[in-house]
């Protein structure tokens, strides 16, 4: 655990942890920009996490892209998020937890924020899901409305992760659906053009088109994000 701690601890490679905690596989240049360090030192840092076995990288012609190990590595780094204390104003050069990224982002591969916390809400209110847990059951109701949009419900169950699970939302201190199910309903959220990702963030923008899915499915109004 000490040597798991020590890699993520460090400040940079924390920065290139949360970056890739959007589920999109980044270059190195990219993770150096947003960590504000060179090039040079990026690699470094890449090199220390691959060798700790929490980043996996694809070379695709020049380019390798890095990402996230798997989804244990994304649920540990959520969970330290989780109980980590809420940023504090500090000085000019440290990142800040930007409303957007509160409002909706990706924890991985499924929804999280506002967004992924009052649907959960909302699907559990009008029983799409029956809570059992810490995991969710996918009621006749909520089969019935993913068949419709030709998610097939068999083919969650048959993979090889927990189908849907109550994963604790860092900055809402709630719960967003996680597992096959959550990863499904981001897919289907970006298929359909109901979200669409802000420029170098984990940060999501619901669309005009999604605003009006969501009040008329379930009756979520969101505020913008403030």
């Amino acid at each position: 655990m000490a040597a798991v701690a020590a890699l993520i601890g460090e400040p940079t490679r924390a920065i290139i942890l949360s970056a890739l905690l959007g589920g999109e596989a980044l270059p190195a240049s990219e993770l150096a920009f947003r960590a504000q360090v060179t090039p040079q030192t990026a690699s470094s840092h890449l090199s220390k996490l691959l060798e700790g076995n929490l980043l996996k990288v694809a070379t695709v012609g020049r380019h390798r892209y890095y990402s996230l190990k798997n989804h244990a590595v994304a649920q540990t780094l959520e969970s330290l998020q989780v109980i980590a204390p809420l940023s504090q104003p500090g000085p000019l050069h440290m990142p800040k937890i930007s409303p957007e990224l509160c409002h909706a982002r990706t924890c991985y591969d499924h929804l999280a924020g506002r967004l992924g916390v009052t649907l959960t809400e909302v699907w559990l209110q009008q029983t799409y899901l029956i809570q059992k847990n810490q995991n969710y059951e996918i009621a006749p109701k909520g089969i019935e409305w993913l068949e419709s949009w030709k998610i097939d419900v068999e083919l969650l169950k048959k993979k090889r992760r927990k189908l849907a699970y109550a994963c604790l939302d860092w900055s809402e201190r709630r719960f967003h659906i996680a597992g096959s199910l959550g990863a499904a309903l981001a897919d289907l959220f970006f298929e359909n053009g109901w979200i669409k990702r802000l420029p170098q963030s984990r940060a999501l923008k619901i669309t005009a088109v999604g605003e009006n899915l969501l009040k008329q499915e379930f009756g979520i109004a969101l505020p913008e994000a403030q």
